[in-house]
């Protein structure tokens, strides 16, 4: 094998396995397919997705879920949400946090983080989109992550959207069926309900597509540069594919007068 075929399969290795830096994915569970703007080797953030996402997840999931590993500022970054400084300062506004030199609460600012969890046994929802990644098996690893995610987004949809209805009582405590969560049943009463939240855009608002924008906003949370690496992976590839034709053909020109001579006796 040459040079150049070492230096190709190097880099469908490389693109193989960038995808595949996420958590354990869950196990069991029904998880539907959502084709969401930011999936694929082009695919970006849909930004006005991001702000109904983010909505649904002020009005209904922060009485809750915390998001203590994102902070205000990054709303305004640069493929992100897009808000402008002064929409960060006003939102952030509206959150309290636990000031140490105060030693009292205070209205957050920028730099502030998202509170922590609300809700005793509530998981923080900062990175869910990567801990709860829902594909397996071959689908859901190497190349075909490339272009279809790793469902950490439709986890989340199917999660939202997959109440049954049916409930019972298990020590005391009320368990819902979802066809989505591991054991089929799950703690959590059905968070979302249609119209729940008006958007800006005037955006459908029932449960379905209620579920998408919180999805997408939470990848967004668990993944707020994955845009820009991307770029820079695909950058990367290109560079190691000129370098790799490059080698092949130095190498070709390098060895053609040995192979000519030995053809010759």
């Amino acid at each position: 094998m040459n040079m150049f075929k070492k230096l190709a399969i190097s880099a469908v290795a490389a693109l193989a396995l960038v995808p595949a830096a996420s958590f354990a994915a869950v196990e069991g569970g029904h998880v539907e397919d959502i084709a969401f703007s930011y999936e694929g080797p082009f695919g970006t953030f849909d930004q006005n997705q991001l702000q109904r996402g983010l909505k649904v997840y002020t009005e209904v999931c922060s009485a809750c879920h915390g998001l203590q590993y994102v902070s205000f500022r990054s709303l305004a970054e640069e493929g992100g949400v897009g808000f402008t400084e002064d929409q960060v300062r006003v939102y952030a506004s509206g959150f309290e946090v636990y000031d140490d030199e105060l030693e009292d609460f205070r209205p957050a600012i920028p730099s502030d983080h998202f509170p922590a969890n609300t809700s005793v046994g509530a998981p923080d929802l900062s990175l869910m989109a990567k801990a709860r990644a829902g594909f397996h098996g071959p689908y859901g690893t190497g190349l075909s992550q490339l272009f279809n995610g790793m469902g950490g987004g439709e986890y989340i949809y199917s999660l939202l959207t997959g109440y049954t209805g049916e409930e019972m009582e298990q020590a005391g405590t009320f368990l819902y069926e979802n066809t989505a969560f591991p054991s089929g049943y799950i703690s959590m009463g059905p968070p979302l309900s249609d119209e729940q939240v008006e958007f800006d855009d005037g955006h459908a608002n029932d449960v379905h597509n209620m579920a998408e924008d919180v999805a997408a906003f939470l990848m967004w949370t668990a993944e707020p540069k994955m845009m820009a690496r991307q770029h820079f992976g695909f950058l990367g590839v290109f560079f190691l594919t000129i370098f790799a034709v490059l080698l092949y053909l130095t190498n070709k020109k390098l060895w053609a007068p040995i192979k000519g001579k030995k053809t010759a006796l």
